[in-house]
């Protein structure tokens, strides 16, 4: 059961974080399904800067782990402005935008990857190979039973996103900066009305999707493989989708969403591994929290409501 809650909350909390970046992103207006992009490109530039520094630390230091996570976020944000900018300053379809920028970060960071592994190391492989990071268990709390896994063998990154989701929780709805980012999303000209500029909002809910997403890209890289491919991240932006879908473009609904993904997929694994099954039917595993997304989204979707802007092209002449 220990080995469960671990390793469903390392999934869990970087597929949450990214989906609250998507509930940013969505609830400002803009439909955003370029958050596997985002994430992955974000995870590149992150574990790109890692392999560059390693050379320069002992191998038991964890500054390069920490840059990467910093360098993730920028990267995030840097690519998530081409999104933004299509949107909202040239007005394109934003489902189309949100779909290249996917398959263009997939084709990109593979390409770049093997390139700085050839010209950099001499050896062309689409890998990156990062480590592994340090895990800290708290002592007393650690002994509990079932609930004390939640203390032990903690990512760095665990802890760093726990802290952001506070930050993003108050931010979203506790100051002005986040009422009028949800005022957006349900009307935007009143928005306009008030002398608020709903372009400028969008566009830093738009880079904080970006942020997000980077930061739960290099932490699915670390946590996942410790290394870092184009194909590791594949499908999981869609399923942080589903799972603020399912949550109502609400932070703690969406949470809930994200933790039964989590432990559907280390339960998953758990049971081969009781069972004593083929190594293949680990990759069956899988598609547990994808059958569980379509699931939940055609018995629940009815009861959801997405903003009322969502998706539309801001036009300020339009009444």
């Amino acid at each position: 059961m220990n080995t469960v809650i671990i390793d469903g909350l390392s999934f869990t909390l970087p597929l949450f974080i990214m989906a609250i970046g998507g509930i940013y992103s969505e609830r400002s207006g803009i439909t955003n399904l370029a958050l596997e992009g985002l994430q992955g490109f974000g995870a590149f530039i992150g574990a790109f800067v890692a392999v560059m520094l390693a050379g320069n630390f002992s191998a038991n230091s964890q500054v390069p782990y920490y840059m990467a996570i910093l360098f993730a976020v920028i990267g995030g944000m840097a690519y998530a402005s081409i999104h933004a900018l299509l949107c909202i300053k040239f007005k394109a379809n934003q489902v189309i935008s949100g779909v290249v920028i996917n398959i263009l970060a997939m084709a990109l960071t593979a390409f770049l990857t093997k390139q700085v592994n050839k010209v950099v190391f001499g050896a062309p492989s689409d890998k990156f190979v990062l480590g592994v990071s340090a895990r800290w268990t708290v002592p007393v709390l650690s002994d509990i039973p079932i609930l004390g896994a939640v203390f032990t063998n903690i990512y760095p990154f665990e802890v760093i996103i726990v802290v952001i989701v506070v930050i993003a929780w108050y931010l979203l709805y506790q100051t002005k900066y986040g009422l009028y980012l949800r005022a957006c999303g349900e009307n935007p000209h009143a928005v306009d009305a008030a002398g608020i500029d709903v372009a400028k909002i969008r566009f830093l809910a738009v880079l904080m999707s970006g942020a997000l997403s980077g930061l739960a890209g290099i932490s699915f890289a670390y946590s996942i493989s410790a290394n870092f491919s184009s194909a590791i991240y594949v499908g999981y932006g869609y399923l942080a989708i589903a799972a603020l879908i399912f949550g109502n473009w609400k932070i703690f609904p969406t949470l809930g969403a994200c933790l039964l993904f989590g432990f559907a997929r280390s339960g998953g694994y758990r049971i081969v591994q009781i069972l004593q099954m083929p190594s293949s039917y680990s990759d069956l595993v899988m598609i547990l929290p994808y059958a569980l997304t379509l699931l939940l989204l055609i018995f629940f979707s009815k009861h959801n409501r997405a903003p009322r802007a969502l998706g539309e092209i801001y036009d300020k002449g339009k009444r």
